[in-house]
């Protein structure tokens, strides 16, 4: 099968198939996956043009609601985390999509930063697991057993919110800070950012991954759409350089990783925050390594 737009000819059911096995694992730790199927798209399809970003977003907008429904009826999607992820987020979505295709219209040197950065939330997390005194005693009970999340306060500077017996409170301008920087790489890479967010919330504001996973998943929902909508906008500008995303080739990632994010979601709480934490560090130190591959 040829996709036109980006110029790939495979079978349809291997972006299918890719996106349902990669979404499986990666929504268990509120991660849609898209930044896995950036290096798939480019190493494995040979889809290289920038309009690259534009299509992970589309799989981002068609797969993420599978997931964010399915924490949303288990009570745990954060209502006041996900609106202040968005509004930090969707401003550097912006400027990073501007970014990519004036500045960065190949993101090697880019790759390089990302990989940097990659790779330093890893080894915050794997050394978070590996010190457990640094970490809070979970309370919530075994692995299958993750809690609703309850909101007890938002305002201005902070919302406090409980997951079973353990109460957090969280910074609203440092998410917004965080989330602004997110979004910039997101608009460049094509991703939700939750790939980047989730160990920042993790183990920098010391809350569980149980609790974050749905805002994110969410927040990537939202930061995809305005993504799509800014990349179709700069393609008539950029006509060389094929900025428009490839919606076939989007839809079919998004319809294997709806299945998977659901599954994903439906699984993750009868998985300990631990090996969750562990997946995660895997999943970045992954993707470090074909960002350094694809920066040298």
């Amino acid at each position: 099968m040829l996709f036109p737009v980006s110029g790939v000819e495979c079978s349809a059911a291997l972006p299918v198939a890719a996106a349902f096995c990669i979404s499986f694992l990666t929504s268990m730790g509120g991660v849609s996956g898209a930044f896995l199927l950036l290096p798939f798209q480019i190493n494995v399809l040979g889809y290289v043009h920038p309009g690259v970003s534009a299509t992970n977003q589309v799989f981002n907008i068609v797969a993420c609601p599978s997931g964010v429904w399915r924490y949303w009826r288990e009570g745990r999607l954060l209502g006041p985390l996900t609106l202040l992820m968005a509004l930090g987020t969707l401003p550097g979505v912006f400027a990073g999509a501007f970014i990519r295709v004036t500045l960065l219209p190949e993101a090697s040197r880019f790759a390089l930063f990302a990989a940097m950065v990659l790779l330093y939330m890893a080894g915050r997390l794997l050394f978070d697991v590996w010190h457990p005194r640094r970490l809070r005693k979970p309370r919530t009970g075994a692995a299958g057993t993750a809690a609703p999340c309850r909101v007890l306060h938002f305002g201005v500077r902070e919302f406090v919110f409980a997951s079973g017996e353990e109460t957090f409170r969280v910074s609203c301008r440092a998410v917004s800070l965080l989330s602004l920087v997110v979004g910039l790489v997101g608009g460049i890479y094509g991703i939700g950012g939750g790939a980047i967010m989730v160990p920042f919330l993790i183990s920098f504001f010391g809350l569980p991954v149980h609790a974050v996973s749905g805002a994110s998943l969410f927040c990537t929902f939202l930061t995809s759409i305005a993504g799509v909508c800014f990349y179709s906008l700069l393609a008539p500008f950029w006509p060389a350089l094929e900025v428009r995303p490839d919606w076939l080739l989007g839809l079919l990632f998004g319809v294997g990783g709806m299945g998977g994010m659901y599954l994903g979601a439906r699984c993750q709480k009868f998985v300990s925050a631990r090996m969750l934490k562990y997946l995660l560090a895997a999943i970045l130190l992954f993707t470090a390594v074909r960002c350094l591959g694809q920066a040298l």
